[in-house]
């Protein structure tokens, strides 16, 4: 007689968006199909008592593979960059599609999906970058690619090359309305950038630490007000990405006062790091080098406040990974002569529910339901991921099972990403995702590697719900 179903996980306490309880859980041709007591034996168990047994995290915002600028290569591709996520308790990511000035959206998806088949440790879908929103790229390209599933782009309001005008915007958010698609926008005024880099350089200020005063607080703000006023004048709903700080806040909460529909994002940079991180010496503040900036020990306090209030929807790592020693990462011969050319970004994909989970959960800032919200299940709901982010009956079985008890110190010698450092070197964590299931295969069993690369497949995502 063959078993009830394919896996049992046993006795653990089960946490959703709104309720924690024990019961088992069990798993049947990649789904969930039964949670309740004492279910019938599973071909393969899982003892979970004492753990919590929570939806596989979703890392909506991540880079892999992307292209950096000459003679810089990213840290990660698909291969170490999902299985780094798989080991930080995800089983989804959602990396960016770049499209570079004079590609085609279609031909650049088709090298992107090239990179990421058979490579992936994890589930994955798409967002797509618009830096060339040309007549036939909006009107015919962009429609068409949301309608296969790429349900989400993300437009940039700084960084030359990839910036659009308020014009170009403006006609990215309107393919947005009429489609149906969720716009992400990366708030920073690049003019004001460009002006107090020239007075920085001017005044021989190139160090790392100029990277964070050449970006203040203000610059992010008056983008995100910006990116928020567009967003009203096109009637769409905006995702405002990695936001640092109170006055950038207080724009997401005026909006909403407006009755404008806002999805707010943040990171462990910001709960973390701060601009004193940019001060290392021998050029060692280039490690923490990415946009917006780490900011000061009063924003991290409001970011906290908007994770806690619900000003935040979703909490995502914006892993965007580079070698620190390596001439083709932070060390590169350009970045040794001025902060404009570090490379601009950090890893953090596996650390960032760890550090949410026991910086927030275990130190009672948040609840194991508002970690499941932040981390899951309103990333499935705000992309379209319509079967992953719950525990529930139908759903893809994609489970982590927490040890609350476990505590371990964040060392780069342990991760496994393919960066040689981690941002939070040394932070003391309590809780780790120790077993990590897959469309139910067990992928990590009791902190060790039981999936195989290719495990992870290419999703299709429906309209957002937002």
């Amino acid at each position: 007689m063959s078993a009830a179903f394919d896996l049992v996980i046993r006795g653990g306490t089960v946490a959703t968006a709104s309720d924690t309880f024990l019961a088992d859980v069990g798993i049947r041709d990649g789904r969930i199909v039964q949670i309740g007591e004492t279910l019938p034996a599973g071909a393969e168990e899982i003892d979970a008592r004492g753990r919590f047994v929570l939806p596989g995290g979703i890392d909506s915002h991540v880079h892999l593979s992307q292209p950096s600028g000459e003679g810089i290569v990213m840290a990660d591709d698909f291969e170490s960059g999902t299985r780094s996520a798989l080991f930080g308790g995800n089983t989804t990511v959602l990396p960016f599609c770049l499209q570079e000035k004079g590609q085609s959206l279609r031909e650049a998806l088709t090298a992107y999906h090239a990179l990421a088949e058979g490579n992936c440790y994890t589930d994955h879908s798409f967002h797509m970058i618009i830096s060339d929103p040309t007549a036939s790229v909006l009107g015919q390209e962009l429609p068409a690619l949301v309608a296969d599933g790429y349900t989400s782009f993300k437009v940039f309001m700084t960084y030359e090359g990839l910036r659009l005008n308020d014009a170009q915007i403006l006609e990215t958010m309107d393919v947005a309305r009429r489609t149906g698609a969720l716009v992400m926008v990366h708030c920073e005024n690049e003019d004001a950038i460009r002006y107090l880099i020239g007075r920085h350089e001017a005044d021989g200020d190139v160090a790392p630490r100029a990277h964070a005063t050449t970006r203040p607080i203000v610059v992010e703000r008056e983008a995100t007000h910006r990116a928020l006023s567009l967003a009203e004048v096109v009637d769409v709903p905006v995702v405002i990405v990695h936001v640092s700080n109170g006055p950038a806040i207080d724009e997401i909460r005026a909006a909403r006062a407006r009755g404008r529909k806002v999805i707010g994002e943040t990171c462990p940079q910001y709960l973390m790091l701060t601009a004193d991180d940019l001060e290392g010496m021998d050029w060692e503040g280039a490690k923490f080098v990415c946009s917006p900036p780490p900011r000061d020990a009063a924003s991290q306090e409001d970011c906290w406040r908007g994770l806690e209030t619900g000003v935040f929807d979703i909490f995502s790592s914006d892993h965007c990974p580079f070698r620190y020693d390596d001439p083709a990462g932070k060390l590169n011969p350009k970045g040794k002569m001025s902060f404009r050319h570090i490379p601009n970004g950090i890893p953090g994909v596996e650390t960032r529910l760890p550090i949410l989970f026991s910086e927030g959960v275990m130190k009672g800032r948040i609840d194991l339901s508002r970690f499941v919200a932040l981390t899951a299940t309103n990333h499935a709901k705000v992309y379209g991921l319509e079967r992953k982010g719950r525990v529930a009956v139908g759903m893809d079985a994609d489970i982590a099972i927490w040890d609350p008890e476990a505590r371990r110190t964040i060392r780069h010698a342990d991760l496994h990403d393919g960066a040689d450092y981690s941002p939070y070197e040394g932070i003391e964590i309590q809780g780790w995702p120790t077993t990590v299931v897959l469309g139910g295969k067990v992928m990590v069993q009791d902190g060790e590697l039981t999936g195989t690369k290719g495990d992870g497949r290419y999703r299709a995502r429906a309209l957002p719900k937002v």
